[in-house]
């Protein structure tokens, strides 16, 4: 798993601010640890240090996924965020739809 490059941490904190504001910073500086996003396979994941550095003594190649999948990068280069995310970004939402 390798850090997101400038620009694509750009284009995911665009798309999460969209939905979330400025509750993003949130996300990273939680009560329970500190908690950052990385990328395999042009996916996304959200992990805690504290389990990422535990993943570091696993080999790449070995390694399919990491945390939760928040979403993937397209071939065009935009980014999409998967259902898997709605559980951390709910509790931020600006707009709360209720059924």
């Amino acid at each position: 798993m390798r850090q997101l490059s400038e620009e694509r941490t750009k284009l995911v904190f665009e798309k999460l601010t969209k939905y979330i504001g400025t509750n993003v910073k949130n996300l990273i500086d939680r009560p329970d640890g500190i908690y950052c996003f990385r990328e395999k396979k042009d996916r996304v994941y959200y992990v805690s240090e504290k389990i990422l550095s535990l993943a570091q003594t696993v080999g790449s190649d070995h390694l399919l996924s990491l945390g939760t999948c928040f979403g993937k990068f397209t071939k065009s280069g935009k980014f999409k965020l998967h259902i898997t995310a709605l559980h951390y970004l709910a509790p931020y939402a600006q707009v709360s739809i209720f059924f």
